[in-house]
């Protein structure tokens, strides 16, 4: 997490100059994929720390502070930390912590084992490396194996597939929370854009949620209004439409859980989540 309020810092600069934290080389993985980290992860009483990003974005939980606690939630759990103490809070009952949270060069560092099985993931340690595993999105009873994202540009397109089960996860429930309305079909819609028809979609992306075999478990696709269109006090605004391939249906869908989506996709990438498929864009 880049920003940590002061008051973490100031609460935790005593600690972390007296007390002493070994360095080391262990390394995490997350559903087999090596996750980087710009502060390494380091071992305090026997227990692996990792800074709070490591969680909040790649087990998918959410992250909220105020100036004297973290808050971490996903799902019907709860998790309340403050750094320099062991007392944590799950779902309103108080649990001791065998470590104390703290911060080191701005990032929040929490103990790794802790906060992955209190969202029920499974932790591991094998050759100096650290595993987790956490549980596999499944929908209508079949387990997801990734994502494949496709889009297009001018000259060619991307295929790229995301095997982090919290991203996908993730996206799943953006794409099914923020549906809107119902609504026909638009008269114009495809990969190419059509400035010459008015109220033409682009279809910026398909999203294919795919099972161990490859086969395609749930379906959406993108598409915006080529044409700008403005809200009532004059702002431009993105018209956006959801199409749920598997179930043949139109929706409206906003513009910000488009972004939202986008960035996701992003952060996989970053975290290493993230591999293409096909690249023809010239």
């Amino acid at each position: 997490m880049k920003k940590v309020i002061p008051s973490f810092i100031l609460a935790c600069t005593v600690l972390a100059s007296s007390t002493a934290y070994a360095a080391t080389n262990n390394s995490i993985e997350i559903n087999g994929t090596a996750v980087a980290s710009d502060v390494k992860p380091e071992v305090k009483d026997n227990r692996t720390m990792v800074p709070l990003r490591v969680i909040s974005e790649n087990l998918g939980a959410k992250v909220a502070w105020t100036k004297t606690e973290v808050t971490l939630t996903k799902n019907n759990m709860k998790v309340i930390l403050k750094p320099n103490s062991t007392t944590a809070v799950k779902n309103g009952t108080a649990v001791q912590l065998d470590v104390k949270p703290y911060v080191v060069d701005n990032r929040i560092i929490v103990p790794l084992r802790f906060i992955a099985e209190t969202f029920g993931c499974t932790v591991n340690y094998s050759n100096s490396t650290v595993t987790v595993e956490s549980a596999p999105l499944v929908i209508n009873g079949v387990q997801v194996n990734a994502l494949q994202q496709e889009y297009h540009m001018t000259m060619g397109g991307i295929v790229q597939q995301v095997n982090g089960n919290a991203y996908n996860e993730a996206i799943y429930t953006s794409f099914e929370t923020n549906k809107g309305a119902k609504v026909d079909a638009p008269a114009n819609y495809s990969w190419s854009p059509n400035y010459d028809i008015p109220g033409s979609y682009l279809k910026t992306a398909q999203y294919d949620f795919l099972d161990k075999n490859g086969k395609s478990v749930k379906s959406y696709e993108i598409y915006t209004l080529l044409q700008p269109t403005t809200d009532d006090a004059g702002k431009s605004v993105r018209t956006v439409l959801l199409y749920d391939v598997t179930g043949a249906q139109w929706y409206s869908f906003s513009d910000s859980a488009r972004q939202a989506i986008d960035q996701l996709m992003v952060t996989a990438d970053k975290n290493g989540f993230l591999k293409v498929i096909s690249n023809t864009i010239v």
